[in-house]
């Protein structure tokens, strides 16, 4: 019932704003508009831009919807009056875009960044065991101040030029830390694909600017975006090792794939590296999937989910990977599993 009531209570909230969003579109295919069109440009722009995420803000400042979600309404205010409004009656729009919308692009952006430095502080002050771990420290940071829908999306484009450009520090493994990428010859595949876009960059271009100088910049940009992502995800690896603490699995595969399995649900682990088929229940942890080859397979008692690229979530119950030294991680996850054995006989 409770639950029920909560669901009404949000609906009402993102209703009321659109409702007058609505209204003032509507407003604007009117005669009375069209009379006066000067002094009720002037009350939309305000309306939109001011009103409207005033009074979401009000609905929602002594609920558990998060703060920050004004600032879809205030976007959608700017481009709602961008495409309703006559352009000879957009000067106070044109003022907001250009004085009021850079500073709540900045105001936000440094925000974030401030949550990122103060997590990342309270991780290493409060852990002393667990890796620290940038993609997880800014996934756990987006989700308290930005909605959902934005979160994994925002949080994979920031990750993608972090380990890209800016994380270039060698990463020493400790004792409870695994690598993947050194014999499953996924890297070397990347970096030709890398060099790979960068020659069809160049051709295309070449190619494209003899007969469209706009299509051949906008398929370059496209290939160059490519190249970024696949040095992020490239990079990822890298920077991302699997991790055992305290009787748990952080599997990860960059930033590409990952999740994380408590080592007492681990119904077998073996050593194989034999052709397996994937569907609902089985996959692989790497992204590549056939084309990448795997050295151990682990069952598990109760589904899992596998955690993709842009929130995307898939259910598994068989997971196979690649790990470079198979056998000590085998031994590692028998020990816990012979200890917990021991201890409830």
């Amino acid at each position: 019932m409770n639950k029920t009531l909560n669901v009404q209570k949000s609906l009402i909230i993102f209703a009321i704003p659109l409702l007058l969003i609505t209204s003032m579109v509507l407003l604007t295919y009117s005669s009375l508009f069209e009379a006066n069109s000067n002094t009720l440009s002037i009350a939309i722009t305000i309306d939109l831009l001011l009103t409207t995420p005033l009074i979401y803000f009000l609905l929602i400042r002594k609920t558990s919807i998060l703060k920050t979600t004004i600032v879809p309404f205030i976007i959608l205010g700017v481009i709602v009056c961008s495409l309703i409004l006559p352009s000879e009656n957009q000067y106070y729009l044109g003022l907001f875009k250009t004085w009021v919308l850079p500073v709540i692009e900045f105001s936000i952006l440094s925000f974030i960044i401030y949550k990122i430095i103060k997590a990342r502080r309270l991780y290493k002050l409060n852990t002393q065991n667990i890796s620290n771990d940038f993609f997880t420290t800014i996934k756990a940071t987006c989700s308290e101040i930005l909605p959902k829908v934005a979160a994994t999306p925002f949080v994979t484009e920031i990750a993608v030029f972090y380990y890209g450009f800016i994380n270039w520090k060698k990463r020493t493994l400790k004792p409870n830390e695994f690598s993947y990428h050194k014999d499953s010859g996924t890297i070397g595949l990347l970096i030709a694909l890398l060099f790979l876009t960068a020659i069809e960059t160049v051709t295309f271009h070449l190619l494209l600017s003899k007969w469209n100088t706009t299509a051949a910049w906008i398929l370059t940009g496209i290939s160059v975006y490519s190249g970024i992502q696949i040095l992020g995800f490239l990079k990822s690896m890298l920077k991302r090792p699997i991790l055992i603490e305290d009787d748990v699995i952080y599997l990860r595969y960059g930033i590409m794939n990952e999740t994380t399995i408590h080592i007492q649900d681990i119904e077998s682990i073996e050593l194989s590296t034999k052709d397996i088929e994937l569907n609902k229940t089985t996959r692989k942890l790497s992204l590549l999937g056939d084309l990448e080859g795997h050295n151990l397979v682990i069952k598990l008692k109760h589904e899992q989910t596998l955690n993709g690229l842009y929130g995307i979530k898939r259910a598994y119950k068989i997971l196979a990977l690649h790990v470079d030294e198979k056998y000590l991680f085998k031994s590692r996850i028998d020990s816990v599993l012979q200890q917990d054995l021991f201890t409830n006989l």
